[in-house]
């Protein structure tokens, strides 16, 4: 608990914080407390004749009144915040989802609290455990996985709104926004075979996720549909970073046998296509050995940019959090 000083005039002092309250207001105005608690209320500000509301929330301006959103929340069963909890806040197309989110709630008067899971279940529990004891009024659920089924279920039955981003989660019904990946999928493999490739292979993401399997799935499909063939890379990538994105490459390029033209890379990161075509010490003879016209599109949109000296599709990454705003 703040330190409230003497309460008669609202001023901070030196090494301590005062807090001023409704009862500070109600004593500098000379009116009685439950005036002063309708008239600073949005919706019971109108019980208040005008001029006696305008005079208190100048009073209270003044005295740098902040309205106590913690017994507010007890008050009415809210505490007008929104639990938003991804996977890994390093990964930058998330950022423009988060912001999407953000910007989205505090238009509707709510606050938003980020927490990090790091794929991590436990660590998933503990947090959301936390978020009980809180009181949040919802949960955004940005890096689910099936695995996490059980957990998503239990707190659905505990009466909390919960809404998926991105990941979604077979065999449970919650309200979820996602883009469809399984057309991504499909979509990029369209484009690789229209340009005329007929060997390709995906560097996938771990197929526990949604996003990944069902990519997977629609190039994989449209791929033998094509009766074209698929050099399978049976490692796949949990982040999208050039460490990784490397090292999936070169288990491509160990493999025997003719080597593919068409590449479709699950994580759509600039940095992971350059290290895969320009960075790699030791492999630029291997990429010489590949066509001049190297097809690698990126999973989140088609929509991206051609660097016409490479013939390198880059996917441009959409703004997630449109979504998320209802656009």
């Amino acid at each position: 608990m703040q330190p409230r000083g003497d309460g008669t005039d609202g001023r901070v002092r030196r090494g301590e914080r005062t807090i001023v309250t409704l009862e500070d207001v109600a004593r500098a105005a000379g009116v009685h407390y439950s005036t002063v608690s309708r008239a600073l209320d949005p919706i019971s500000a109108a019980q208040v004749k005008l001029e006696t509301r305008t005079r208190l929330q100048a009073v209270a301006k003044r005295m740098g009144y902040q309205k106590d959103m913690v017994a507010s929340g007890l008050k009415r069963g809210r505490t007008h915040t929104v639990a938003v909890i991804a996977g890994d806040l390093g990964n930058p197309n998330l950022a423009p989802v988060l912001r999407g989110i953000a910007s989205g709630l505090e238009q509707a008067g709510l606050m938003t609290l980020i927490s990090e899971t790091q794929f991590d279940s436990a660590r998933l529990e503990w947090i959301l455990n936390h978020l009980m004891s809180r009181r949040v009024d919802a949960i955004i659920m940005t890096a689910a996985r099936a695995r996490d089924a059980p957990t998503l279920r239990w707190i659905r039955r505990q009466g909390i709104p919960l809404v998926l981003a991105i990941q979604t989660v077979p065999g449970i019904r919650l309200p979820a926004c996602a883009n469809d990946d399984h057309l991504g999928g499909v979509l990029a493999a369209r484009h690789l075979l229209s340009l005329g490739h007929r060997r390709l292979a995906q560097l996938r993401g771990p197929m526990e996720f949604s996003s990944c399997f069902l990519r997977a799935q629609g190039f994989s499909q449209t791929v033998a549909a094509a009766g074209a063939e698929e050099v399978v890379v049976k490692s796949t990538a949990l982040w999208g970073s050039p460490e990784l994105g490397g090292a999936l490459m070169r288990e491509l390029l160990d493999k025997k046998g003719v080597r593919p033209t068409g590449i479709f890379a699950h994580h759509q990161l600039g940095q992971l296509f350059l290290v895969a075509h320009h960075q790699i010490e030791g492999l630029a003879q291997d990429f010489g050995a590949l066509p001049r016209r190297l097809g690698c599109p990126g999973a989140e949109g088609l929509g991206g940019r051609i660097d016409r000296d490479q013939r390198i599709l880059h996917g441009g990454a959409r703004d997630g959090g449109d979504h998320l705003r209802g656009r």
